[in-house]
């Protein structure tokens, strides 16, 4: 933390301005906050036992952790609290790639395992099996989590596979926005695998609107019309915008609802999920954006989502989805409406359970709380926010099989693919 910022604590922050910041808090939580409920937690009482600590935090770190503790507590994801000043981010959105802890002659570790084509850790030449030795010239290990200022160029040291030690910078570039920080790997990818398999793999779905990577995806489907069965691949996936209604429009035929969000004011008055507003359509070019902005801006979050009604496709009936332990968000929520549907079958491990975005408000003296504004839903009630969506074919990631130069998940959903 900012040295400044320890300085102008112990000169101007006094205890009434902790107060106030935590009054703040308290009030973004309790009119903002996706649940009227709270998740199941008594917010009150979390707040009384808190509070002490809270006022009586001498330095800024003592405090925000105090204040992210409390926030944190509430049990969902995308929660928290933190000021401004902070650049730091998780390496799955600074660099593009997940970790997996691992044992080591020197203790446990952070082994690479996702490494998105195109994102920062792969021009570093990182690939998976690679083991985190230190970061900035400073060992790291779990629990202690990876994080990468953006902005910058991050030093790593490494294990290689073959136990060799190996250097490597990382650039990590500036965010489009501070609200969403994140660098962009390789969105959409595809291929052919052998007997007539499509291979199509997800990484991000960027922008609000999607449409660049709207764009993407009817490129890979189109080139891959003729195949008898497709694999699509969302390890890792870091989720993003409304760019997975495409996604997820190709796997239907038809326009079927997928689920819907709520928002704390409208599941406080009560709704009919029939009734919500629709979002069924992703223009095709940047100049709809007017019209879009017209029919949905300003007005409640709560929203029907619906499949586009693309048409059928060769390989409906035969598709595979590859999920792991790193499928996040937007990949939780093609997983979740693909297993309800019956549009595809599941292949992997079991997804984060971080299905909920979050928004940051402000509280005073720079800081943010970040909370989800809005719960989802399938179009049958279900949320897999806090435990994910479970594979119809359970099957871990092999570091050993990756040893090999074999993908061990992907070869279970080829076999899967050719026995429908």
């Amino acid at each position: 933390m900012p040295e400044f910022r320890e300085v102008k604590m112990r000169e101007e922050f006094s205890r009434s301005d902790r107060e106030k910041i935590l009054r703040r808090t308290c009030a973004v939580v309790e009119k903002q906050y996706f649940d009227p409920k709270f998740n199941g937690k008594d917010w009150p009482a979390m707040v009384s036992a808190g509070k002490q600590a809270i006022l009586d935090a001498g330095e800024p770190s003592d405090f925000e952790r105090a204040m992210h503790d409390l926030v944190r507590g509430l049990g969902t994801s995308h929660t928290g609290f933190f000021h401004q000043s902070v650049n730091r981010v998780p390496g799955r959105l600074a660099i593009c790639a997940t970790f997996r802890k691992f044992e080591t002659p020197e203790g446990l570790r952070w082994m690479f395992q996702d490494v998105h084509e195109g994102g920062p850790a792969h021009r570093a030449g990182i690939a998976p099996l690679d083991i985190l030795m230190s970061l900035n010239g400073r060992p790291i290990a779990p629990p202690e989590q990876p994080m990468f200022p953006m902005g910058t160029t991050a030093s790593v040291t490494l294990k290689k596979a073959n136990q060799s030690e190996a250097t490597a910078s990382i650039t990590i570039p500036n965010p489009r926005t501070r609200k969403q920080p994140y660098a962009e790997a390789r969105a959409v990818s595809h291929r052919r695998l052998d007997g007539n398999i499509g291979y199509l793999k997800s990484t991000i779905f960027p922008g609000l609107l999607g449409i660049d990577v709207s764009r993407e995806l009817d490129a890979a489907f189109a080139a891959l019309s003729d195949c008898d069965r497709l694999i699509v691949d969302l390890r890792g996936n870091l989720g993003g915008g409304l760019g997975l209604l495409r996604l997820m429009s190709h796997l239907a035929p038809g326009k079927i609802p997928i689920g819907y969000s709520v928002t704390r004011k409208r599941a406080e008055r009560g709704f009919n999920k029939e009734s919500l507003r629709r979002f069924d359509w992703i223009p095709s070019t940047k100049l709809a954006i007017p019209l879009v902005a017209l029919l949905h801006a300003g007005r409640d979050g709560s929203v029907l989502l619906m499949t586009e009604g693309l048409g059928p496709k060769k390989a409906h009936g035969r598709i595979v989805l590859l999920v792991n332990e790193h499928t996040v968000s937007a990949g939780e929520m093609i997983s979740g409406f693909a297993a309800e549907n019956k549009l595809a079958t599941i292949v992997g491990s079991e997804t984060a359970g971080r299905l909920l975005g979050g928004t940051g408000f402000k509280v005073g003296h720079g800081y943010l709380v970040i909370l989800p504004k809005a719960g989802f839903y399938t179009w049958q009630g279900k949320s897999y926010e806090g435990h994910g969506v479970t594979p119809d074919v359970p099957i871990t990631w092999s570091p050993e099989a990756a040893r090999d130069g074999k993908d061990n998940q992907l070869e279970k959903a080829v076999e899967v693919a050719n026995s429908l």
